[in-house]
């Protein structure tokens, strides 16, 4: 099966979600939420995340993760990342309790295609304190795209995680998990990066991003995001759109797209140093807001 094949099916398949102007989504793709052993990349940022969605979340926006949130190639087990980063988790289930969680599944978390895991998985927990189970995602659903669709001006954009151009971690993905579980993660302390990642192969992102760009031009410039490549993307109106919210596994900081008042925009969580020396997360702006129907195309 081709990239194009896989990226029509991914689209043909979307779960809808219809928004308007005073709609407000964020975006963040690639967490890669570990166990906070050395190979846990998502570690370094979990506070930096926590704060962000803990942000969103009070101002009422919807999250949308666009793939490859846990890591369950260099982990057996759901569990082990759910006791390490319970905190977030916890702050997602009153996204999903407020139905404001939508979940996109990436190459690293594949499993959650299949609905009777995610069912088993990540259902309930077990809370040590009371000694019982509590539930956590009850019904939720994992979706390989989702199209946000303006009921206003009916424009469409097309979120997936982007593997389905990337033939050897979409078609091959067991293998690749295998490879990383016992080869990658190891030599990863000493500094020996996994060379099918498109994240940390430069030829490799391009091609992803190549074949991307051609399936856009190929369904009318249809506004599309992705993760995959951890490389964001930001168009200009007028050019390919494909877009790339980048990943929350960035040295020292995360990235993201806020679509809000119908203007989308890249934005960065970071920590800055205040004059007096303390700590602080703030939020930057990297591209726009620009108005979504300037990529709006007939």
């Amino acid at each position: 099966m081709s990239s194009k094949k896989r990226l029509d099916y991914a689209h043909s398949t979307a779960k809808i979600i219809n928004f308007d102007n005073s709609s407000k989504f964020i975006l963040f793709s690639d967490c890669h939420r570990g166990d906070n052993s050395f190979a846990d990349d998502f570690a370094n940022n979990r506070n930096i995340y926590f704060h962000a969605l803990s942000h969103y979340y009070r101002e009422d926006f919807q999250y949308i993760e666009v793939g490859d949130g846990d890591e369950l190639w260099e982990n057996l087990t759901f569990k082990s990342i759910f006791e390490t980063h319970k905190n977030v988790y916890l702050l997602l289930k009153e996204f999903h309790t407020s139905n404001r969680l939508h979940m996109i599944f990436g190459n690293h978390d594949m499993v959650y295609k299949n609905p009777s895991y995610v069912k088993k998985h990540l259902s309930t927990y077990f809370e040590p304190v009371t000694g019982k189970d509590v539930e956590l995602f009850n019904d939720i659903e994992y979706h390989e795209g989702i199209i946000l669709n303006h009921t206003e001006t009916e424009q469409q954009i097309f979120l997936t995680h982007g593997h389905q151009a990337d033939w050897w971690n979409y078609t091959f993905w067991r293998w690749s998990r295998f490879l990383v579980r016992v080869l990658w993660k190891p030599l990863q302390v000493m500094g020996i990066s996994d060379p099918t990642s498109p994240a940390k192969n430069y030829k490799e992102l391009i091609k992803v991003e190549r074949r991307v760009k051609k399936w856009i031009v190929k369904n009318k410039n249809l506004m599309t995001i992705i993760g995959h490549t951890h490389r964001p993307r930001f168009p200009e109106p007028g050019d390919i759109a494909f877009f790339n919210d980048g990943s929350c596994v960035h040295p020292r900081s995360i990235t993201g797209i806020e679509i809000e008042n119908g203007e989308i925009a890249l934005i960065k969580w970071m920590i800055s140093t205040s004059e007096d020396g303390t700590l602080k997360v703030i939020r930057v702006g990297l591209e726009g807001p620009q108005k979504l129907k300037d990529y709006k195309t007939e």
